[in-house]
C-alpha cells in the first residue's frame, strides 16, 4: 500500500518559512532512533516489530522531505 502524506507547512504572513525542513526530518530521524534505544534497553515494554516498522517509515519520510529540498534547491536559480 503506498499513501502519500502531505505535511502543512508553518508560515508567517509574508509567505516565509517558520519551520525548516531540514528540522524536520532531523527530529523525524531522531524519533525513530530514541524508540530504538528504549526497545533495545528494553526500559520500555514496545513491541520490537512495530517500533522497527515505524522507524523505518519515519526514515523514509524524512529522505522524502530531504529529496524534495534538494530537488527543489536545485531548480533554483541564483
Amino acid at each position: 500500500m503506498n499513501r502519500e502524506v502531505t505535511l502543512p507547512l508553518i508560515v508567517d504572513d509574508r509567505g516565509t518559512l517558520q519551520v525548516a525542513a531540514s528540522d524536520v526530518s532531523k527530529l523525524l530521524r531522531t524519533v525513530g532512533g530514541r524508540w530504538l534505544r528504549l526497545v533495545e534497553t528494553g526500559k520500555e515494554s514496545l513491541d520490537e516489530d512495530t517500533v522497527a516498522a515505524l522507524t523505518i517509515e519515519l526514515a523514509k519520510l524524512a529522505d522524502r522531505i530531504d529529496v524534495a529540498c534538494i530537488a527543489h534547491s536545485s531548480g533554483r536559480t541564483s
